[in-house]
């Protein structure tokens, strides 16, 4: 991992520097990413299994794109009971949070006396998302399908990479089933993204597309926006872990190392502090924890691009540092954690005090772990119920309402040259 110190004479250029970097950007993957979006478009099923075989190395049909019934009952069978129980367990935490943030409809009325409000529909066909590669993420089925469930959404799309052989992990296909999910197609990468914004022979496009992804994921859905609408920009994991002398190193160090294994090599991590021992001690630990991991060589590939050991003089510029990266997680390791945390604006989520490690919030707390990466989160905040609802305005006037209001319409219509508009007004109260 990288250490700045304060102390160091080029301490701001390099924090600056930190500080505008983004996993969000680049221009290549952008350019390769276009490529496959447009041949997706024009081409269709064709492309998806050309694509699939050149990433994935898996040789299917078209018949072989969308998961069966067959295959869905076999990975249910199969499923230990040890994974039947985790998988309720979160299922229960992520339904119950996701009920308490529904956005339910509402109405009142405005000056004129009209009645005015607005109505939440679910949307009536979403696309999720789930990685698989080196780590089939089961637990993002239900961090995305079982928000969709909660929302009401009929159709619930989910596109996940195969193995090579064509398989997809049975404890995935397991946990997606048991969140919601009416349709699984073995597709991944920026192709699949493409396949739901566009629409091929065998799948149908979606209105939204959600659900993280690796850098080429992210692009895609950036790229697509208008033609489909998307959750928000979660690439890559990351996490700061803000701490203090208080904090344990051995905590510290394994959250960081949590984090960065997940194998797509842009992961970030940082350590804040304004304690010199600590930024030592979990240097020291991060060393000795990693020898043990299985996936120690996905992890010291990330930290080695985008680790970092930032000690800072003060807690206000630790504050100000983390605001500015807007982490997807953010670990409080501080006294006084739950009261500090309130400065903390722009983070996709919080975790407080020594017991609350980021994979609380990867797989059981509730919240969902969907997060904005990237920055993102300093505009975008995490994956809600309530983005599966479709917001619509209603307004419904009187007669005696529409006279209220006729003054201030004829003043507006008059004001911007628009005379329709007031006539349109004005004709229903001649009548």
């Amino acid at each position: 991992m990288r250490m700045i110190r304060h102390t160091d004479a080029d301490f701001a250029r390099r924090l600056s520097e930190l500080a505008v970097s983004s996993s969000l950007f680049d221009s290549a993957i952008e350019e390769r990413t276009r490529t496959i979006l447009e041949n997706v478009k024009t081409r269709g099923d064709a492309a998806l299994l050309e694509l699939t075989e050149r990433f994935d190395g898996a040789k299917l049909t078209p018949l072989q794109i969308a998961v069966t019934q067959a295959e869905l009952m076999a990975a249910s069978l199969t499923a230990e009971q040890a994974l039947r129980k985790a998988v309720a367990e979160a299922d229960r935490n992520v339904a119950a949070f996701a009920r308490k943030s529904r956005r339910r409809d509402w109405s009142s009325r405005n000056s004129h006396g009209a009645v005015v409000g607005e109505r939440f529909d679910p949307f009536q066909r979403v696309g999720i998302y789930i990685p698989g590669g080196t780590a089939p993420l089961v637990s993002t089925a239900l961090m995305t399908v079982v928000l969709a469930r909660v929302a009401g959404c009929p159709e619930i799309v989910v596109c996940t990479p195969c193995g090579k052989d064509g398989s997809i992990n049975s404890a995935l296909l397991f946990a997606a089933r048991v969140a919601g999910a009416t349709e699984i197609y073995r597709v991944g990468g920026a192709q699949a993204i493409a396949a739901m914004a566009y629409g091929t022979e065998s799948v149908r496009r979606v209105q939204k597309i959600f659900g993280p992804g690796n850098a080429y994921v992210v692009a895609a859905k950036r790229l697509v926006v208008g033609h489909v609408a998307i959750d928000l920009l979660p690439g890559p994991s990351e996490l700061l872990v803000l701490a203090d002398d208080s904090a344990n190193a051995r905590f510290a160090a394994a959250d960081l190392l949590a984090q960065a294994e997940h194998g797509s090599g842009y992961e970030r991590v940082w350590l804040v502090t304004t304690s010199r021992r600590l930024l030592k001690a979990v240097e020291k630990e991060i060393n000795r924890q990693v020898k043990d991991l299985r996936r120690r060589e996905f992890i010291e590939a990330a930290l080695e691009r985008n680790g970092w050991l930032i000690q800072v003089k003060t807690l206000d510029s630790a504050l100000e540092l983390a605001n500015q990266l807007a982490p997807e997680h953010c670990e409080v390791m501080l006294r006084r954690a739950r009261t500090v945390a309130k400065r903390i604006l722009t983070a996709g989520a919080i975790f407080l005090g020594a017991y609350s490690p980021t994979v609380t919030g990867d797989y059981v707390a509730g919240p969902s772990h969907t997060l904005p990466t990237g920055g993102a989160g300093a505009s975008f905040a995490g994956l809600t119920v309530d983005q599966f609802q479709r917001r619509t305005s209603v307004v419904e006037y009187s007669r005696t309402a529409l006279r209220k209001a006729l003054p201030a319409v004829r003043q507006f219509s008059g004001v911007e040259g628009l005379s329709a508009h007031g006539r349109s007004a004005e004709i229903r109260l001649r009548a």
